[in-house]
């Protein structure tokens, strides 16, 4: 069993994006693995100031990190990009220089929007970041989700269309995490 970190760059309550990370746990290629939800709604801004005594939300999404076998991003698109909640999160746990929690841990990006072309443009920039920060991510197959009707069961599973898809995205990232395993 592999313990998973799950990283939502919305703070929605609502969030197209962490209904689809809920669900996404939901899958039966999910089974056996244990998923962590981060909670980067907590963290202060970014300051570089404090590097040498990082709040105590810093240093547990540090140690949440370093205890995972692995990352999913989960990321709207914010103008074109990722949102700032989220770089924040990736700066946090990046710093100080040389103390990255992110380095040599697996990643998968995925993200949910109501436009036809999904997340693309947000998870080119979120990739370029992880490869930066030593990230082996998993590059295919993308996912591109667009948010529609039926993609999310009432009853918070991923809808039948979308299921084998999904589905063999995460066991991808499953190949991924165990390629990487110590």
């Amino acid at each position: 069993m592999s313990k998973i970190v799950v990283v939502v760059g919305s703070l929605r309550a609502e969030s197209y994006n962490r209904q689809f990370a809920q669900a996404l746990t939901r899958l039966p290629a999910a089974t056996g693995h244990d998923f962590v939800f981060a909670d980067i709604g907590s963290l202060p801004l970014y300051d570089q100031d404090d590097d040498a005594d990082q709040a105590q939300s810093v240093k547990d999404l540090k140690e949440l990190v370093r205890s995972s076998d692995g990352v999913i991003f989960v990321t709207p698109e914010y103008n074109r990009s990722i949102p700032g909640v989220l770089k924040n999160a990736i700066d946090h746990a990046s710093r100080p220089y040389g103390d990255s929690a992110w380095a040599g841990k697996p990643a998968g990006v995925i993200g949910v929007s109501i436009g036809a072309v999904g997340t693309a443009l947000a998870q080119q920039h979120l990739r370029n970041v992880l490869a930066y920060l030593d990230m082996p991510t998993l590059g295919a197959p993308e996912a591109f989700i667009q948010w529609k009707d039926g993609l999310i069961t009432p009853e918070g599973t991923i809808g039948e269309q979308s299921a084998g898809f999904v589905g063999g995205w995460l066991e991808a990232f499953f190949a991924l995490v165990d390629r990487h395993q110590d």
